[in-house]
């Protein structure tokens, strides 16, 4: 099953930002630029990526809550998912 929310293209942007960062801190390693310079822009991708992901998982539990059920069956089975994807917040 395909799963697509109104955030995904938001998203993919801001991870494909942090992917170019990514790049540009490897060549600061590979110039030999001073570690902390190199530490606070790893901070930054981190960061960013944190945010992405939360945005993510908040969009598809906001999703889950939304979406139509039409069983009690189909409420247990997003209920878990919910669980599940929440440990990644």
């Amino acid at each position: 099953m395909t799963y697509t929310h109104e955030s995904h293209s938001e998203i993919i942007k801001r991870l494909k930002r942090a992917d170019g960062h990514l790049q540009k801190i490897i060549a600061m390693i590979d110039q030999g630029k001073p570690c902390l310079d190199v530490a606070q822009q790893l901070q930054a991708v981190y960061k960013a990526i944190g945010n992405a992901k939360g945005v993510f998982v908040q969009d598809h539990i906001e999703g889950c809550l939304s979406g139509n059920t039409n069983s009690p069956s189909e409420l247990r089975s997003m209920m878990k998912e919910i669980r599940e994807i929440s440990k990644y917040l």
